[in-house]
Order: C-alpha cells, then sequence, then structure tokens
C-alpha cells in the first residue's frame, strides 16, 4: 500500500487535499456559526431573553393581571424606555431603560457593582460607549430628556441581551461613541409615578400563537407586540448566523464528492494496472476478502487522516477570521468557535463513502477466476455507432474522429472529467456571483436608489419651523421613516415605512434599477416583502406604525425593489389621506453638510454611510474571497488529476502513435482537444449549478436583503479563463511525459 501510495502520489495527496478540504471548511465555517449560535445562546439563557416585547402606553396593574391571566405567560416585567441625549460635545443618543427587578433581558454585568434596584442615584451603561468616550465605573453622567435632565453615577459597565446588533436610524454600523444604552432602577426615574411603556414577556409555545391569544383577549388594550424572532436584534443576527450556516453546509459537499470521484478514478487505474498481481495473490491462495481489504485501505486511511485534520485545524483557524470583524458590529460577552458533532457525522460520511467507493472499483475483478484475472484485460471493442455512421463523420480531421472514439470507449473518465469540471465551474460561478451580488447591492442602494450627499437626522423635540429653516438653508427635502407592522392572512412581518414629499433624491427603482413613480394616491410594497406575504398588486393589506395600536388598511398599487429596505412607500398626501400624521424624521439634501443645527440630532454623509456598510459587510467579503481561493485550489487539483488519469488510461494508445510516426506537438494537440472538449460541456453543465447555489446562498440572507441570483458576463468570462487555462496548463505539463514516453514497455503492457 505504501508503495503504491509513493508511485502514485500525486493523486493521493489529491484525494487526502480534497477530504481535508472538504472537512476543514465544513468544519471551520461551521465551527465559527455554531460558535456564533451557543455563545449567543447562552447570553440569551443567561440574561433570561424575553420571549416577546408588548409595547404599551398603559401598563397598569390591571393591564399586567390580563396578561398573567393567559395561560401561556409565565412571567412578565415592566421597563421604560426613553430615547436620551449624554452630556457630550456628539450628543449621543442612549436608550434610558428604567426596570422594576431586572429578571428579564437582564443587564449582563462585565465591571462594577451588579445592578441594585434600591440605587436611585446609580446608572449601568454600555460597556462598548463607555470605552469609546473613555468614561469608568464612578464617573458621573447626566442625560437630557423631554426637557428634564438627570445626572448619576456610573456604578457598572456591561451589555445587554437587546443590543446584540445596536445601530441608530442613520447608520448600518453602530458608532459607540455616538449611542449606547444604560440601566437604572425605576427608583431613579426624576418623578414619583413611572410611565412604563414595554412589557417583557416569557411565555410556553409558540411565539405566533400568542400573538394571536393577545389578539383575541386584549385586542385594543397594547399598541403592538414584537416576538423575539422579529426584534431588530435578535433577528439582524439570527439572519448573519443562517447565512453562514448556510455557506458552511453547501461548498463543502462539492469538495467531498470531488475527492470521492478522485478516489473512484484512481482506484479504478490501480486496479486495472495490478490485475496481474492480483491473479498471482489469488493463485497463491490469498483469499478475495484479504485482498478487497488491502485495496479498501487505500482510501480508507488517506480519507481517515484528511478528515482528523481537517476536524482538528478547521475550526482552529477559520472562526479567527471572522470574528474580528464581525466583533465591530456584533456586541457579545465571548467569541469563542464551538463543536458540533455535525462535524464528525461529515467525517464519518466521507470515509463510509471512501470505503464505499473502494469497494465498487475493486469488486469487480473477484468476479472473475485467478486464471482470467493474472491475465491483462481484453480491450474493449470500439463498433460503430450512429454518429460515425452519418455521412460527415469521415471528412472530420483525424484529431477529432480519435478523439471521438476514445470518449465513446472509455465513457466512465469521460464521464468523471465533466461531472469534475461541473463542480469547479458551479464554486467558481456561485463564489464570483456573490462577489458581484455585494458589489450591485451597494450600488443599487447608494447610488440608483439614494442620490443626496448627506441625510440630517431630525430632533424628537425639533419644531416644524425649525425643521423647514434647516432643510431651506441646506436645499433638501424633507422625509419621514418609521417602523411598521405588515399583516396579510395570517402572516404578520415587521418592515419600514418611507413617506416621500416630492423629493427626488430618493427614487424607488425595480429589480432592473428603472425609476418607478408612485402617484401621490398610491401605496407600494417592496417585491421582498409583496413574497412574504403572498400579495400581489390590487390586494389589501393591514398595517399600523410601530407604538401605534391604530391599524390601517390599504390596497397595493405597485410594487418597487429595494435591496435593504421592505415595507412601504407612499406619499405625503396619501399618508393624510389615511388620517396619519406626518412625522418629520429626515432632511436629504444633495449638498455636503457640516454644520451643526439645534433641530437635527445627526449628520451623516453618504460617504460615511458606504463606509458603514463596508464595515457591515466585512465578514461577508472574507467569506466569498475564502471561498474563490477555494474554488479556484479545486479547480487546479481536480483538472490535472484527472489530466493525469486520461494520460495514463491512453498511454498505450500514445505510445502505439508515436511509433506510427505522430510528432509530440501533434500527440499534445490530440490531448488538448479532449481536454477541451470535457472541459467545454463540464462548464456549460456547471453554469445552472452555481446559479442554483447562487440561489440558495441568496435565499437565505434573511428578510431584510433582496438580492435575485444573476450571473454577469464578466463572472462567465472569469470562471471560463480559470477553467480553460487550467485545462491547457495541465495538458502542457504533460506534454513532457509524452516526451519521455518509453514506448516498449508501455507497448508490452498489453503482452
Amino acid at each position: 500500500m505504501l508503495r503504491d501510495i509513493r508511485k502514485h502520489k500525486t493523486q493521493f495527496l489529491s484525494i487526502f487535499l480534497m477530504a481535508f478540504l472538504g472537512v476543514f471548511v465544513f468544519a471551520g465555517v461551521g465551527g465559527e456559526s455554531v460558535g456564533l449560535e451557543v455563545n449567543s445562546n447562552e447570553y440569551y439563557n443567561d440574561t433570561n431573553l424575553a420571549d416577546g416585547w408588548i409595547y404599551s402606553a398603559n401598563l397598569d396593574d390591571d393591564f399586567l393581571d390580563d396578561v398573567l391571566s393567559l395561560s401561556p405567560t409565565t412571567q412578565i416585567e415592566r421597563q421604560l424606555i426613553i430615547d436620551s441625549v449624554a452630556d457630550f460635545s456628539n450628543d449621543p443618543e442612549i436608550a434610558l431603560h428604567f426596570v422594576e427587578n431586572n429578571t428579564i433581558s437582564m443587564f449582563y454585568l462585565v465591571e462594577g457593582e451588579p445592578l441594585d434596584m434600591n440605587d436611585s442615584d446609580g446608572v449601568w451603561i454600555d460597556k462598548s460607549f463607555a470605552d469609546a468616550v473613555g468614561l469608568k465605573v464612578g464617573d458621573n453622567i447626566t442625560f437630557e430628556f423631554n426637557g428634564i435632565k438627570i445626572e448619576k453615577t456610573i456604578r457598572g459597565l456591561g451589555y445587554s441581551p437587546e443590543y446584540v446588533y445596536h445601530a441608530s436610524k442613520s447608520s448600518v454600523i453602530p458608532d459607540f461613541s455616538k449611542l449606547g444604552f444604560a440601566y437604572m432602577s425605576y427608583k431613579a426615574f426624576p418623578m414619583d409615578d413611572v410611565p412604563y411603556n414595554v412589557l417583557n414577556v416569557k411565555f410556553d409555545g409558540n411565539a405566533s400563537e400568542y400573538n394571536d391569544l393577545l389578539s383575541d383577549k386584549l385586542d385594543g388594550k397594547y399598541n403592538s407586540f414584537v416576538e423575539r424572532s422579529q426584534h431588530t436584534s435578535v433577528s439582524q443576527f439570527s439572519e448573519e448566523m443562517n447565512q453562514h450556516e448556510m455557506m458552511a453546509g453547501i461548498f463543502p459537499v462539492v469538495f467531498i464528492l470531488i475527492a470521492m470521484l478522485i478516489l473512484l478514478t484512481t482506484m479504478t487505474r490501480i486496479i486495472a494496472h495490478q490485475r496481474t498481481q492480483i491473479g498471482i495473490l489469488k493463485a497463491c491462495g490469498f483469499k478475495d476478502r484479504s485482498i478487497m481489504f488491502h485495496y479498501i485501505s487505500y482510501g480508507f486511511w488517506l480519507v481517515l487522516a484528511g478528515s482528523i485534520l481537517g476536524l482538528i485545524i478547521g475550526p482552529m483557524t477559520l472562526p479567527n477570521l471572522f470574528y474580528p470583524s464581525m466583533s465591530s458590529t456584533y456586541i457579545l460577552p465571548s467569541w469563542n468557535p464551538a463543536w458540533s458533532m455535525d462535524f464528525v457525522y461529515v467525517a464519518l460520511a466521507m470515509i463510509i463513502m471512501s470505503v464505499a467507493v473502494s469497494y465498487y472499483a475493486v469488486k469487480s475483478i473477484f468476479n472473475e477466476n485467478p486464471a482470467d484475472t493474472i491475465k491483462p484485460k481484453v480491450p474493449k471493442v470500439s463498433t460503430s455507432g450512429i454518429m460515425e455512421r452519418l455521412g460527415f463523420f469521415k471528412h472530420l480531421s483525424f484529431n477529432a474522429r480519435w478523439n471521438y472514439r476514445d470518449a465513446k470507449r472509455n465513457k466512465f473518465r469521460a464521464l468523471m472529467t465533466i461531472i469534475g469540471v461541473i463542480g469547479c465551474t458551479a464554486l467558481l460561478i456561485s463564489a464570483f456571483g456573490m462577489y458581484d451580488g455585494m458589489s450591485d447591492l451597494k450600488e443599487w442602494e447608494f447610488n440608483q436608489i439614494n442620490h443626496y450627499d448627506s441625510k440630517l437626522t431630525i430632533d424628537e423635540e425639533a419644531g416644524i419651523s425649525e425643521i423647514d429653516d434647516v432643510a431651506d438653508e441646506v436645499g433638501g427635502d424633507v422625509i419621514m421613516e418609521s417602523a411598521i407592522e405588515i399583516e396579510s392572512g395570517s402572516v404578520k412581518k415587521s418592515g419600514s415605512l418611507l413617506v416621500l414629499n416630492q423629493t427626488d433624491l430618493i427614487t424607488p427603482t425595480d429589480y432592473d434599477w428603472n425609476r418607478i413613480e408612485i402617484a401621490d394616491d398610491e401605496v407600494s410594497i417592496s417585491q421582498k416583502m409583496a413574497d412574504m406575504l403572498d400579495v400581489g398588486v390590487g390586494d389589501t393589506i393591514k398595517w399600523h406604525i410601530m407604538g401605534s395600536d391604530k391599524w390601517i388598511e390599504v390596497t397595493i398599487d405597485k410594487i418597487h425593489a429595494d435591496p435593504t429596505s421592505q415595507g412601504l412607500i407612499m406619499s405625503l398626501d396619501k399618508l393624510e389621506d389615511l388620517d396619519l400624521n406626518y412625522t418629520p424624521t429626515s432632511i436629504v439634501t444633495a449638498e455636503h453638510v457640516d454644520k451643526n443645527y439645534s433641530a437635527i440630532k445627526a449628520t451623516n454623509s453618504m460617504k460615511d454611510m458606504t463606509s458603514s456598510w463596508d464595515e457591515l459587510t466585512e465578514a461577508m467579503w472574507l467569506l466569498i474571497y475564502i471561498l474563490i481561493f477555494f474554488a479556484s485550489l479545486l479547480a487546479v487539483v481536480v483538472l490535472y488529476n484527472l489530466g493525469l488519469l486520461s494520460f495514463t488510461e491512453i498511454e498505450r494508445e500514445i505510445a502505439t502513435l508515436k511509433v506510427l510516426g505522430f510528432k509530440t506537438g501533434a500527440l499534445r494537440k490530440l490531448l488538448l482537444t479532449q481536454n477541451l472538449w470535457f472541459t467545454a460541456i463540464g462548464f456549460i453543465l456547471g453554469i445552472p449549478i452555481g446559479y442554483y447555489i447562487l440561489k440558495i446562498m441568496w435565499e437565505s440572507s434573511g428578510d431584510s436583503f433582496y438580492i435575485l441570483p444573476s450571473i454577469s458576463p464578466m463572472n462567465l468570462i472569469i470562471t471560463a479563463i480559470i477553467t480553460f487555462s487550467l485545462s491547457i496548463l495541465v495538458n502542457l505539463l504533460f506534454s513532457r511525459k509524452i516526451k519521455k514516453l518509453d514506448m516498449v514497455e508501455s507497448l508490452k503492457s498489453g503482452e
């Protein structure tokens, strides 16, 4: 076995490498995604994260009794969440939480004293914010809200399970120097009566059923209910995990299949070359079982070694590539890769498959008696098929006719080569497709839809006259954005509302980036939201603004497409026709604004927003680059090995042609033609498979993102260049073998 492995080291090294890479990528990316899941679940469990949040302006004792009387309810706790501004030069936004007992969605202490319900002078703040602005335990900090100022002493620093992902309304990336949260006892509130507005709920059973129960029993007594999976922080982080998990599951499958393909072709060739040895062993009394175990062990030990190495190195290396970029966007107490038995199951499945493949390759020879086995295998007789009977066939070049007949005589080798190229092409197409998709998404969102240079977030306390004055000074347009909940039938989804006030700085588009005109009396829904609700133009939906219990029923007039924001778009006139208040939230302008205004809470330039987007997608880009690298590596390994297999199997035919006077250049062209044929067929068949993989990847991106899979001409060109260049390169590598071919030895192999 060791002698054979050394003799055919390239093929066996490829088997080992493919087994290693398959488990390495699966366990590595899987260790990262499983680690995220384990770390977040432990965090949520340790802090007793709420199963749902009920928003209401009237959380009195009667309402609490009503909620507790619902049979699934197990625990409730009130809190007042109010937006404030901390007393710093950059006016950071701090969400204040005044809590009753901090038993649900508990503050996670990292430094300082535990949260004390009897401490009316202390505050426990976001550690990320404290680190960004240089605060420490014992410092004083002042908050301002609704014209009230309160000064508190920092007792502790930590995190909150409700803020794993925390970004302002004007940015997708958290700037911890500009936003944060703080927890205080209800006794720290400056008035005797605390106007609680959020009820944290723990319950048993299905969240959707609990939502229906709330609607049935307490209709009209609360504004809205948000289940855990729809909470902004939870859903954003969950979507990130799902996408990584999907990638971990799809791509290694190709590596594993290619490993089995190479093993099958290699073992088939070794068995064919060692027929005489096997026949002699059988004649000498060796049992079929002993010989079979011997050849099965080839793939078993190599795949076992590659799998074990992948299981060890994968979780130790790949997660550490992703966590630094992710920890700049998401906040968890710990970032540790985790182990899953799925990794072992995949490795075991690969090992079992290697045994099955080796058995399949060797079993046919044991049906022969030793006298037949000891003789060389009778060459296949090539008969004329339909193609060869057609008149044009005899007019084809010798090169074309020889390669056609060789492929027909060695169908298995041809099929394996094509399948190998299909796998490489599919991986490259999907990897480059993801690269194109991320680039297109950025271009679509920040250039085709949004045409402003600066976006000014309006302070909640600003008056209409102040807002108009700022808008006039910067030459901007006022818009309204709000979180909403949309319902159709039994399906309910969270989304966003955009009210355009006759601005040309934000232009809704369809998927082809063509501008859509939404009339003053029309309502448009995003394509992704329409798909999730299963509605279309002419259908009726219900929706309400988060924090309001007023549900509105509207008919869908248009459908637009947006890559990052899913919900409704309408005009100011339509909003007022629906008897809803117009509340300006932002001013968009084509000018670059760097001046501070009392009515403006924050100003973000388009450059800032694109930089934030790049930071948010940094982990995604890293994953794409890794996949492109491994896809290219796979193409190199597969094409080289299949080229080597092709050369080895037709070595006798090449020697015969060489004896007949064919020059090395002609023989090289002969092999190149066959390689290019198989590469072309595999490339064409690999395109739809790559598209399907790409489709699965984009469908796993969550409810917020809308990206339809597409394969650009440049994607096809780059993939074609890689695959065909490697095919040609492999042919050039084997041209030296043709020169050094021992014709006597090759021709004697058939005696």
